[in-house]
């Protein structure tokens, strides 16, 4: 390869790290030219793009792209997933995981997600996510069910006022003198039952023959 092609490469590789900040790399070694062809074209419609790379022209764009966490990922024949704006990290997990079960040969080194390094462990977990709108109703489910639980606790008593108020209706039906509403019967009762201060100020009986007694003694003496 001439310098110039060189400095191409390293351009582009340069200019995708600086657009990517989530990518898994693998390990291609052995894979034939049309499985490589087959995974590459099922990520492209997956958004993400494959490329094998030389890793001496990775590291130069790697630094000359501060993505330095990169470097650890190079040794041996590399091939790099590099996940497109609008891309699911997690869609290109399973494909590339599919691919390592299938072939049998493919194996997967790691990556960047969001910046930071994962291993391969973390690319297999990712792979175990759920679709990404399946995990967004998960997510809204979540966030409402706090919601719901808020709302039920200050409709249930008024559910239950209104159950008592309904029983006490049919309890009245049954016995022919129920009222327009168990409501009304409430207020009725409330309202034809004498007051504290109306019985303070009724005499008693007691006291009102006292004083008829007092006033006869005192006419015939």
């Amino acid at each position: 390869m001439q310098k110039s092609d060189k400095e191409r490469v390293v351009a582009e590789l340069t200019q995708r790290l600086k657009a990517s900040e989530t990518l898994i790399v693998a390990d291609y070694r052995g894979l034939s030219m049309t499985e490589i062809d087959r995974l590459r074209g099922e990520l492209l419609q997956n958004g993400a793009r494959f490329s094998v790379v030389k890793n001496t022209l990775t590291r130069r764009a790697a630094e000359a792209a501060g993505a330095d966490a990169l470097l650890e990922l190079l040794d041996g024949p590399t091939a790099i997933a590099f996940l497109e704006p609008g891309g699911d990290p997690v869609t290109v997990a399973k494909v590339l995981n599919e691919a390592v079960r299938s072939t049998r040969i493919l194996v997967i080194r790691g990556g960047v997600l969001g910046g930071k390094v994962i291993n391969e462990e973390d690319v297999k977990n990712l792979a175990t996510l759920p679709p990404p709108d399946v995990l967004r109703a998960q997510t809204v489910g979540a966030i409402s069910a706090p919601l719901t639980t808020v709302v039920g606790i200050f409709t249930a008593p008024l559910r239950d006022i209104v159950g008592v108020l309904d029983a006490r209706v049919r309890q009245l039906e049954e016995r022919g003198d129920a009222p327009a509403t168990a409501a009304e019967e409430v207020v009725t009762e409330s309202t034809s039952a004498p007051s504290h201060e109306a019985a303070a100020e009724a005499p008693s009986e007691g006291v009102a023959e006292s004083a008829d007694q007092e006033a006869n003694m005192e006419q015939e003496a």
